[in-house]
């Protein structure tokens, strides 16, 4: 068993409340209407009294709510949610507090009540600005809503922004996905996430392409979109710090570099998956099924897994090499009490010889062409338990 020292452990918190269900999305989600919104944010808020009861800490290192759509909120609820994270966390130690937020929801009232809290960093799903494809994947927003909302960001003088982009979705051809990265730049924004259409089961894409209704770009023009990504964001001073991510030096996500050098956190809420010394969990996904152990007062976990040693390895490899920073010799070295090389010896050798993997500089990391394999390379570090 490996547990940290350091009781410093970040969290994410889950907000399952969306206006609308986009066509391509698999997470845990509702629509609004109907929905116990008030009860779910006060035994939210009784999971993390829980939680942190039985696991003390003195650090989190970063907050981020997701969703489902936080911004779906009202002004009000926003309020009782952000200001009950604020009264349960170490406020001081936090070096980054993130909301989701969709364009179309997110008004002037919702981002005072997140100043006032101390969010300073927000994400957007903005994943096209092609008003049709937008219409076509099942988003409310419009182009006009992105440039509406950029505005009055940039009047409360909050820039630290992220926008998510998604391409190679249907019907999408190589001008269109241009114009929008170009677009995208030119609001010169500090960080920007952009990901491949994944067909997700239980979706409404999944369905139609099953169906022979959805026409998707072809792996090679899928290729393109992501090569073309990496010039541009390159020449516009955006370093791409991970596989699907893009920043200016300093702006990186925290939180999901939580995730990527494989560190602990809570999930909070409706579906949310925590990982604490050598477990993973995952809580109940549907409302109810959440609420009803809440209500009698008992922590909402529905599934543990108990990593090994081995299992531990795997998902630092996994996951830091997401990184292009790669695994640290060093940090592999202290949290697991043996040498990288004595573990993966062979596969770093024989991947360094195809030209996928480069150790130097005290780490290993892909190459530009491992990048574009990544998950045929990831499953070389599988060990034989």
């Amino acid at each position: 068993m490996i547990q940290s020292d350091s009781q410093a452990i970040s969290a994410y918190i889950h907000i399952p409340f969306c206006e609308h269900i986009c066509y391509y999305c698999d997470f845990n989600k509702v629509f609004l209407e109907g929905q116990p919104v008030d009860e779910y944010l006060e035994l939210l808020l009784r999971e993390m009294d829980l939680q942190l009861a039985q696991t003390p800490i003195d650090q989190a290192p970063t907050l981020y709510v997701g969703g489902g759509t936080p911004t779906a909120l009202t002004a009000q609820q926003l309020d009782r949610l952000l200001g009950g994270i604020v009264q349960r966390f170490p406020m001081k130690t936090v070096e980054e507090f993130t909301v989701e937020a969709n364009p179309g929801d997110l008004t002037v009232d919702k981002l005072k009540v997140m100043q006032n809290y101390g969010v300073d960093r927000l994400s957007m799903g903005v994943q096209t600005f092609d008003d049709r494809l937008l219409k076509k994947i099942g988003r409310k927003h419009t182009a006009d809503d992105v440039y509406q909302t950029m505005a009055f960001l940039e009047k409360a003088d909050f820039r630290n922004v992220s926008i998510d982009l998604i391409y190679a979705l249907p019907g999408q051809s190589l001008a269109s996905f241009r114009d929008t990265l170009k677009r995208a730049l030119d609001l010169d924004l500090p960080h920007y996430s952009l990901y491949s259409l994944i067909l997700e089961n239980k979706t409404m894409f999944m369905n139609w392409v099953r169906q022979g209704r959805l026409e998707l770009p072809d792996q090679e023009e899928e290729g393109q979109m992501f090569e073309e990504t990496i010039k541009a964001m390159e020449k516009a001073g955006r370093k791409q710090y991970e596989v699907s991510n893009f920043a200016l030096p300093g702006h990186e996500s925290k939180h999901n570099t939580v995730y990527w050098h494989n560190q602990h956190y809570f999930g909070f809420g409706a579906g949310a998956s925590g990982y604490l010394g050598n477990r993973r969990y995952k809580n109940y996904g549907p409302i109810q099924h959440y609420l009803k152990p809440l209500r009698q007062g008992i922590l909402p976990v529905m599934e543990n897994e108990v990593l090994t040693r081995e299992n531990q390895m795997e998902e630092e490899m996994f996951l830091g090499l997401r990184l292009k920073e790669g695994v640290s010799f060093q940090r592999f070295q202290e949290k697991f009490q043996c040498s990288l090389e004595s573990v993966y010896g062979d596969v770093l050798s024989t991947e360094a010889k195809a030209g996928h993997l480069v150790v130097e500089n005290g780490s290993v990391r892909l190459t530009a062409q491992g990048l574009l394999i990544g998950n045929d390379i990831f499953e070389k570090f599988l060990l034989d338990e």
